[in-house]
């Protein structure tokens, strides 16, 4: 090999600096194993002899992901949050405010608001009815084009912010999209006609606007949240392999809190406003609750747009991934690629997101009929915002449940979005061919618990996962545009469950409903990959070699079969995976990009520098690369040893 340069610096331990005379020529040597190994062979994801949990036998794999995920990081997790607690009871609430409150601030604001819209529609049916009743004084188009404009809105700003955010970078969507809500919700306070028709034109049109920016939400805080953990493209994140899911559900579940709140909030400003619990309710005491409820996230939103402008870092992970494919702006030619390769991903992830929003949309619109069913003879607004709190409390648990399995390599995302489907096409379709029985007197608990745990199951399940995934699957350069697309194709279910309930009645929609969570899990189980436990720097260092033409080359762990759909796998994707041969390749791959930094003029110790950067830098800043590195010092030997499933 041409233009070697000479040999490392001394690499340092936790404890001490130790001096090896590594062999830069050979991947044979011990020494050089004892660098390498816990840097390509993390111990969250290998057992001591180099295996990859994903090729264990499952006892094996049982015990190992126990022992590391439960045991090791789980006792870490919880000795630095006690620790931290000590010094300060307030740490683990502050910390958990800036990683997942802030991250998921936007969707708690959007999710606020949207779902406002389907609390205030009975608050307006009982005061001003001749509008949105019978429609004497309103033209129905218009009143109907509510629920519409408003999804329109959404699917717009999920695919355009989602190309821009690939195109100009994450921040400028993020920016943008706080900056858009919070005019919406200006105008959504304001929003005033001259006629009751013309104040619904203009709450259908405001409503819209402010879809833009919920939209554009989706792609921008699943990606944000995603890339912040991610390691380089060679030294890959424990963070990210451990954590990437939680990272991602525990923003997304803002969503749900900020469902609750709204309720919360129209319930105080109602009862302020009217001075009482049941109807009638005044014209007045209404318009104080619908724009006192859009005013108070509107103060949020423009606190978020402050937020937003400061945050440093947000477009680190796509501009080096269009640095090195050598790309300046949209990365056309990914997103042809992202097609051809992953087509059958895009479905998925597409598929399985309009599944998921038949029901989760069906569930908040089949709400007030539910509520009528388990309350017969019952006219109060609050009665029904009552039994949505309730509804949205169980929701709650079951974002939280998603956000703490979902990273688990036993269970993961792929087996959740597959058991949560079935549970809600179980729970809609027993009901639905004993309708008068569970609708009975003496049977409407069951009814209820039925209904409540399809809740739960959509949580702790599809709707927490396609958000995740909708993105993680994809290389970083498309990202965005892809999780857009698919959310946008997601946002069609509602669009059909707004349809369908508006023609068939209330046990028809138990009969028709449910084929959907059916399909969802049948297409999740064959076209969607799990990416559980997978480094996302993996999944990137696999697309740089099919952008670069060389995709049958690549033999990493991002083709194991754990990690490809069955789809794939029938297509004969993952046969050329060999990690004895993959470990050698990553390996000259850190010389390589040593040595193009070299030619680039660095003196000699620029180029030590950069040497060390992949290594000494781990052993320096990780409890793992620490004790890995110092269990191998006395005597030379590495963890992984020579009779290594490897076979180095």
């Amino acid at each position: 090999m041409e233009n070697i340069p000479p040999s490392p610096p001394p690499l340092k331990t936790a404890d001490e600096c130790i001096t090896y005379s590594v062999d830069t020529s050979s991947t044979d040597s011990l020494p050089e194993r004892a660098i390498f190994d816990p840097i390509l062979l993390p111990p969250d994801s290998y057992d001591v002899n180099g295996t990859y949990w994903a090729d264990l036998p499952f006892s094996k794999r049982v015990s190992f992901v126990l022992n590391y995920d439960l045991g090791v990081e789980g006792k870490n997790e919880w000795a630095e949050i006690w620790a931290a607690a000590k010094r300060n009871p307030f740490s683990p609430l502050i910390q958990y405010f800036k990683s997942a409150v802030l991250p998921g601030a936007g969707l708690g604001l959007e999710g606020y608001v949207l779902f406002s819209i389907g609390n205030i529609k009975p608050l307006f049916q009982a005061v001003w009815k001749e509008c949105w009743g019978t429609h004497q004084v309103c033209n129905s188009a218009w009143v109907n084009s509510i629920e519409y404009l408003e999804v329109a809105g959404i699917m717009v700003g999920q695919i355009l912010v989602g190309i821009q955010g690939d195109w100009v970078g994450r921040k400028w969507g993020l920016v943008q999209d706080a900056l858009v809500m919070f005019i919406g919700l200006i105008l959504l306070t304001a929003s005033w006609g001259t006629s009751l028709n013309g104040w619904v034109i203009c709450y259908a049109w405001c409503l819209f606007i402010y879809g833009i920016g919920v939209g554009g939400e989706y792609p921008m805080t699943a990606t944000m949240s995603m890339e912040k953990s991610q390691g380089s493209s060679i030294m890959s994140s424990k963070e990210d392999r451990l954590h990437r899911g939680r990272s991602v559900t525990s923003a997304f579940l803002m969503q749900g809190w900020g469902q609750f709140f709204n309720v919360v909030v129209l319930m105080i400003v109602l009862y302020i406003a009217n001075g009482a619990w049941n109807p009638p309710y005044s014209e007045k005491a209404v318009q104080i609750a619908f724009r006192v409820s859009f005013a108070i996230p509107a103060i949020g939103t423009a606190i978020l747009v402050w937020h937003r402008m400061g945050l440093k870092g947000t477009n680190k992970e796509l501009k080096s991934q269009k640095k090195k494919s050598n790309i300046t702006g949209y990365d056309l030619e990914s997103l042809k690629l992202t097609f051809t390769y992953f087509g059958g991903r895009m479905f998925a992830t597409a598929g399985t997101w309009f599944a998921n929003d038949v029901f989760f949309y069906g569930n908040k619109l089949f709400q007030s009929e539910f509520i009528k069913v388990i309350t017969p003879n019952n006219h109060s607004v609050m009665e029904g915002w009552k039994w949505n709190l309730v509804n949205v409390s169980v929701s709650l648990v079951g974002y939280y449940l998603a956000s703490l399995l979902i990273d688990n390599k036993l269970y993961g995302r792929k087996w959740m979005q597959i058991v949560g489907f079935m549970f809600d096409f179980l729970l809609f379709i027993i009901p639905a061919f004993s309708y008068a029985y569970f609708t009975s007197r003496e049977h409407i608990h069951a009814f209820q618990a039925m209904y409540f745990l399809s809740s739960f199951f959509n949580q702790f399940g599809p709707n927490s996962v396609t958000f995740l995934v909708a993105a993680e699957v994809y290389p970083a350069s498309v990202r965005a545009s892809a999780h857009g697309f698919g959310a946008a194709v997601g946002k069609l279910g509602a669009v059909a469950a707004a349809i369908l309930y508006s023609y068939i009645d209330t046990q028809t929609k138990f009969y028709v409903v449910p084929w959907f969570g059916l399909a969802g899990a049948i297409m999740t189980y064959v076209w969607l990959p799990d990416t559980t436990g997978l480094d996302l720097a993996e999944q990137e260092r696999r697309w740089r070699y099919i952008r670069q033409g060389r995709g049958e080359e690549y033999c990493g762990v991002a083709i194991h079969a754990k990690h490809l759909s069955v789809w794939e796998r029938w297509m004969g994707i993952g046969k050329q995976y060999n990690p004895t041969k993959d470990y050698k390749m990553r390996i000259e791959e850190m010389r390589a990009e040593w040595e193009e930094k070299s030619k680039e003029g660095v003196t000699e110790e620029g180029r030590q520098e950069i040497w060390t950067q992949h290594i000494d830098d781990y052993f320096r800043k990780t409890k793992e690369g620490a004790v890995a590195l110092a269990r191998q010092t006395d005597d030379i030997v590495p963890v992984h040893q020579e009779k290594s499933s490897l076979a180095i």
